[in-house]
C-alpha cells in the first residue's frame, strides 16, 4: 500500500530552458570574475499609485547568484538537502546557493497574483486620499497590463525536473534515511512545485509535467492558482500562523496580517491538497500530512474518506491556549487538525498545549492520550525529529570540507571559536546573542584577543528595524575591541557554502543558539556529530542552547541551557563553555551524542508510521459500528458454564436513569433492587455497583440489598460485598492538598457566575452551573475553568472534565478502574487456590467515559489469561473499549441481568 506524504513543496521542481538564458554551468563559471551582471528585477506588483513597471523605479540589481533564503534551512529552520541539475534524487550533492523567493527564478514563470493589501492601514488611507486628489487633477492611475508573451514562452519551452531547494528538508532526509535502512513502503509525495503555475494553465506542458512526476518520481503535484498560493503562503502562513505559533501575535495596525483577505486562500490551497489525495487514495493507503501549511487537510479528507488512515505532524512549536485563542479562525484550524487519527508534535510541551487548547476552545474531553470527540478518539503523541548521521558523515569526508577545515584552523589558530547560524528575524534571537557576547567581552577582559564569534545571518529579504539594530551592535563590538590582527565578531549577512558550514561546526569550540522559540533545532544535532574529533583536533565542543527550543527538552541538561532574554546568563554560559575542563566536555558530549544517535530522522519516520498503524487499528476496533451487539443466548451459555462470577455495574445511566449528581435520588428504583437481589442470591455471584455518589448515598439506596459490593466517588471508596465497612482507598492528605488549590480557582469563578454552586465531595469537587443566571455565558466559560485547572494543577495529578451542566475535578490516581483492580486482587488473595483465578466469568456494564478504563482493564485480564470469560458492555453510541454494545438503555440492562439471574 501507498503512504502519501503531503508537504507544501515537492522534493522536485521544474526548470525551463528559455531563449537567450545561459545554462546554470555557464552562470556559475562567470561568478569568480567578480563582475556583477545587472539584471532587470522581476515584476513585483505592490500597492502604488503608479504600478506600471515602465514608470516605477526598479529595485537595486542583485548579484546573479543570490537567491534569498538558505540551503541549510527552509522557512521553518529545517535543512533542505540541495538543488542540483542532476535528476538523481538518491544521491544529492550539497548546494551553495540560497533558496529563491517563490516566483523569483529566471527559469520559472512569474506570479500572476494581484497586489496584496497594504502593509499599514494608515498607509492605505493616505494612499486612497492621494489617489483621489490626483484624480481631481485629471491624473488617472494607469492599469497594469500583462503581456501574453511571457506565458507563451513557458508554454513551449523545454523543461527538466530537478531537485527542489525549498521545503521541509528534515522530512525529506528522514524519508531517504528510512528507505535506505530497509523501509520498503511505497511513498508518494503530494505538494506544489514551488513555483507559479498560472502560465501553464491549459497547456500540454502542464499535463506532461504532471504525468512525468507521477510515473517517474511517484509525486503528485498540486496545481493551484498563483493568487491562492500567494495568499496562503506569503500572507496567511507567514504573516499570521508562523508568528502566532512562535508567540508573536501580529496585533498592531502596521502588521501585514489581514486574516480576512488571506484565510480563504489558505482554505483553497488546503482543499486542493485534499482533492488531490482523495482522487488518488485507495483502501489501505496511509495519508501523512505535514506542518502548519496544511492544518485543514486532515479534516477535509476525513469528510470525503471517513475510514482513511490519516496522520498529521506539526514540525513547528504549538503555542499555549492563551496565544492560540487570539486567532480568529482558531476553531476551524483545530477541527481540521482533529480530522487525523494521530497528531504528532516535537516534544511533550507542545502536545500538552494542544490538548489544553482543544479542551478550552472546543469543550471536548482531552486525556493524556488524545482528544475524545463525539464519535471517535484522536490520539496525540510527541516524537522528536532528528538528522541523518549517515548522510552527514558522508558529506564530512568530502575534500572540500577538509580543505576548509585546514583554512579556518590556520586563520583562527590560537583563538577560541564560537559559531552561530540563524535566520535574521525576531524569533531566532540574534540580537540577544550579540548583546550577550558584548557583555561577555565587557566582563571578561582576559578573553579579548582570544575568542571570536562567527555569526552567519540569513537575510529574510526585507529591511527591518532588527537588521539595523544588529548592525549597530556588530559595529560597536568591533570598534571597541578590534585591531589590525583581531576581529572579535565576524558577521556574515549571507549564507555560506555547505562545506564551510560543516567545517565551522567541526573546528568550533562552542555553538550558540538563542532562539526565542523554535520547534526543533537540528543545527545542534549536526554540531554534536561534527564534534567527534575525526577531522579536527578540536572536539567535544560545548553547546549553548536556548531553553525555548524543542531540542532543549531532549538533551537532559547536558547542554548549557540559557534564557535568551537573560544577557547575564548567556554571558556566563559563554565563559563556562570556554573554560570547561576537557573531562566535563567529553562527558557532556558523550551524553549528547547518545541522544542524537537515538533520535534520528529514520527513527522518527518509522516510529510515527508504526504508531499511526497501531492507533488506527485500535480506533477502528473500538468504533461503535464495529462493536457487535450483545447476544443474550451466547451470554447465557457462558454464564451457565462458569462457577465464580464477578460483576461491575455502573449506576447512573446503567442501572437507574441518569440524574444530576447534586440531587438526591427521589425514590427507590424497585425493579433495579429486585434484579440485584436475584443476582446476589446466587453464592457464585459477586456483584459491585460503581458510582460517583457519596458512600452514605449508596448505603441509603441499597440498604435492602444484602451482599452487594459498592464503589463510591468513582473509586475512592470501596465497600466489600461481605461486610458493611467502607474503605477509603484515596490518600486523604493528598486529596485535601489539591482540593485547597482547586477550591480557590473555583471560588474565583463562582463569584463571577451568579446562581452557580460548588459541591464538595470527599474526593472531588463539582462546579454546577445549571441554575446560573446567565447559563449561556457560564457554559462558554466552563471550558476556561477546565483549562485553567488542568494547566495549573497538572503536577498534583488532578484532572477537570466538563460534563453536562457541570465541571468535575477529581484525582487521576483513583478511578473506577483502580477500585475494580483492588477488588479483584483482594478476591485473589482470599482465594483458597491463589494459583487459580478467583473468577472465571467477569462482566462489566457501563455507559460513560469513566467506564472505558474498566473495560480496558477487564479485557486485558482475559488477554493475559487472568480470567477465562470476560464480557464488557457499553450502552453509549460512541467509540468504546467494550467488546459489545446494548442499545436498549437501562431497560435492556435490567432484562439482561434478570435473564442471567434466572439461569442460576
Amino acid at each position: 500500500m501507498t503512504i502519501f506524504l503531503a508537504s507544501l513543496f515537492l522534493p522536485k521542481t521544474v526548470y525551463f530552458k528559455l531563449p537567450h538564458t545561459p545554462p546554470a554551468s555557464e552562470r556559475g563559471s562567470q561568478r569568480p570574475t567578480g563582475k556583477k551582471a545587472p539584471k532587470r528585477p522581476p515584476l513585483e506588483l505592490r500597492t502604488s499609485l503608479f504600478p506600471d513597471p515602465a514608470i516605477t523605479p526598479p529595485k537595486t540589481p542583485e548579484e546573479e547568484g543570490y537567491h534569498g533564503d538558505g540551503f541549510f534551512v527552509n522557512e521553518d529552520g529545517l535543512r533542505v538537502q540541495n538543488v542540483s541539475d542532476d535528476e538523481d534524487f538518491r544521491n544529492p550533492a550539497p548546494a551553495d546557493k540560497e533558496s529563491p523567493k517563490w516566483g523569483g527564478r529566471a527559469n520559472q514563470p512569474k506570479s500572476r497574483a494581484n497586489s496584496p493589501p497594504p502593509a499599514s492601514l494608515l498607509e492605505h488611507a493616505r494612499t486612497l486620499e492621494k489617489a483621489k486628489e490626483l484624480g481631481r487633477q485629471g491624473i488617472v492611475q494607469p492599469r497594469v497590463t500583462r503581456s501574453d508573451s511571457h506565458d507563451r514562452v513557458f508554454a513551449n519551452a523545454n523543461w527538466r525536473i530537478v531537485n527542489a531547494d525549498q521545503g521541509n528538508g528534515g522530512l525529506r532526509n528522514a524519508a531517504e534515511a528510512a528507505a535506505r535502512n530497509g523501509n520498503d513502503e511505497e511513498y508518494s509525495w503530494v505538494g506544489t512545485l514551488g513555483m507559479p503555475t498560472d502560465a501553464l494553465e491549459g497547456t500540454e506542458q502542464k499535463e506532461d509535467i504532471n504525468d512525468r512526476l507521477v510515473t517517474e518520481f511517484n509525486m503528485y503535484p498540486v496545481f493551484c492558482s498563483d493568487k491562492d498560493f500567494d495568499g496562503h503562503y506569503l500572507h496567511f502562513c507567514k504573516q499570521i500562523l508562523w508568528p502566532v505559533f512562535h508567540y508573536q501575535i501580529p496585533d498592531n495596525p502596521k502588521s501585514k496580517a489581514y486574516e480576512d483577505h488571506s484565510w480563504q486562500f489558505y482554505v483553497n490551497l488546503n482543499q486542493a491538497f485534499a482533492d488531490k489525495i482523495v482522487k488518488n487514495w485507495k483502501r489501505g493507503d496511509t495519508i501523512w500530512v505535514h506542518d502548519y501549511h496544511l492544518l485543514l487537510v486532515p479534516g477535509m479528507v476525513r469528510k470525503k474518506l471517513p475510514d482513511a488512515k490519516i496522520g498529521l505532524f506539526l514540525h513547528v512549536a504549538f503555542p499555549s491556549s492563551e496565544v492560540f485563542r487570539c486567532l480568529a479562525v482558531r476553531k476551524q484550524l483545530l477541527e481540521g487538525m482533529l480530522g487525523a487519527n494521530l497528531i504528532g508534535f516535537q516534544i511533550h510541551e507542545y502536545t500538552r498545549h494542544f490538548l489544553q487548547t482543544c479542551s478550552r476552545l472546543l469543550s471536548v474531553e482531552a486525556t493524556p492520550d488524545g482528544v475524545q470527540l463525539e464519535d471517535r478518539f484522536v490520539n496525540v503523541m510527541n516524537l522528536a525529529i532528528g538528522i541523518d548521521p549517515v548522510s552527514l558523515n558522508a558529506h564530512r569526508q568530502e575534500e572540500e570540507v577538509k580543505k576548509w577545515i585546514g583554512i579556518m584552523r590556520e586563520r583562527y589558530k590560537d583563538k577560541k571559536i564560537i559559531v552561530a547560524r540563524d535566520k535574521l528575524d525576531h524569533v531566532r534571537g540574534v540580537r540577544q546573542k550579540l548583546l550577550s557576547y558584548e557583555l561577555f567581552l565587557n566582563k571578561n577582559p582576559q578573553w579579548r584577543d582570544k575568542v571570536v564569534l562567527i555569526q552567519v545571518a540569513l537575510s529574510t529579504g526585507e529591511k527591518t528595524d532588527l537588521d539595523a539594530a544588529v548592525g549597530d551592535i556588530v559595529t560597536r563590538v568591533n570598534s571597541n575591541w578590534a585591531n589590525l590582527a583581531y576581529l572579535p565578531l565576524v558577521y556574515l549577512k549571507q549564507d555560506i557554502p555547505y562545506s564551510q558550514y560543516l567545517a565551522l561546526l567541526t573546528i568550533a569550540d562552542a555553538l550558540m543558539i538563542t532562539s526565542q522559540r523554535e520547534g526543533m533545532n537540528l543545527t545542534s544535532h549536526e554540531f554534536i556529530v561534527c564534534q567527534d574529533g575525526t577531522y579536527s583536533d578540536t572536539k567535544h565542543g560545548s553547546l549553548i542552547l536556548s531553553e525555548f527550543t524543542g531540542t532543549s527538552s531532549l538533551f537532559g541538561n547536558k547542554e548549557l541551557t540559557v534564557n535568551p532574554w537573560s544577557y547575564r546568563q548567556c554571558s556566563d554560559a559563554i565563559k563556562k563553555a570556554l573554560e570547561m575542563p576537557e573531562e566535563e566536555k567529553a562527558e557532556r558530549w558523550e551524553a549528547l551524542r547518545e541522544v542524537v544517535s537515538h533520535h534520528t530522522g529514520d527513527h522518527w519516520f518509522s516510529k510515527f508510521l508504526a504508531a499511526l498503524d497501531q492507533n488506527y487499528d485500535e480506533q477502528h476496533r473500538h468504533d461503535q459500528t464495529s462493536v457487535p451487539r450483545l447476544n443474550l443466548n451466547t451470554l447465557g451459555q457462558r454464564y451457565s458454564q462458569s462457577q465464580n462470577r464477578l460483576f461491575f455495574l455502573d449506576l447512573e445511566g446503567t442501572l437507574i436513569p441518569y440524574g444530576p449528581m447534586n440531587e438526591i435520588i427521589p425514590m427507590n428504583p424497585q425493579r433495579t433492587l429486585d434484579v440485584l437481589n436475584d443476582l446476589t442470591d446466587d453464592p457464585r455471584n459477586t456483584v459491585y455497583v460503581m458510582s460517583g455518589r457519596r458512600p452514605e448515598e449508596l448505603d441509603r439506596l441499597f440498604r435492602l440489598v444484602p451482599n452487594l459490593g459498592l464503589i463510591a466517588e468513582n473509586g475512592c471508596f470501596i465497600k466489600n460485598s461481605r461486610t458493611s465497612i467502607w474503605t477509603e482507598v484515596a490518600d486523604h492528605d493528598r486529596v485535601t492538598s489539591w482540593k485547597d488549590s482547586v477550591r480557590g480557582i473555583l471560588q474565583y469563578y463562582l463569584e463571577r457566575t451568579p446562581g452557580s454552586e460548588i459541591e464538595d465531595r470527599n474526593c472531588s469537587l463539582t462546579f454546577h452551573y445549571k441554575n446560573a443566571d446567565d447559563y449561556a455565558n457560564a457554559e462558554r466559560q466552563a471550558s476556561d475553568w477546565t483549562g485553567h485547572i488542568n494547566e495549573s494543577c497538572e503536577e498534583q495529578r488532578v484532572h477537570a472534565t466538563q460534563l453536562d451542566d457541570c465541571v468535575v475535578v477529581e484525582s487521576i490516581d483513583w478511578t473506577k478502574e483502580t477500585a475494580a483492580s483492588q477488588v479483584y486482587r483482594d478476591m485473589q488473595a482470599a482465594s483458597r487456590r491463589p494459583e487459580q483465578s478467583a473468577a472465571d466469568f467477569l462482566m462489566v456494564i457501563g455507559d460513560g467515559r469513566e467506564d472505558e478504563k474498566v473495560y480496558k482493564w477487564a479485557n486485558n485480564l482475559k488477554t493475559q489469561g487472568g480470567i477465562q470469560d470476560v464480557v464488557t458492555v457499553s450502552l453509549g453510541n460512541r467509540n468504546t473499549e467494550a467488546t459489545s454494545t446494548l442499545t436498549q438503555g437501562v431497560s435492556g440492562v435490567l432484562v439482561t441481568l434478570q435473564k442471567l439471574a434466572g439461569l442460576s
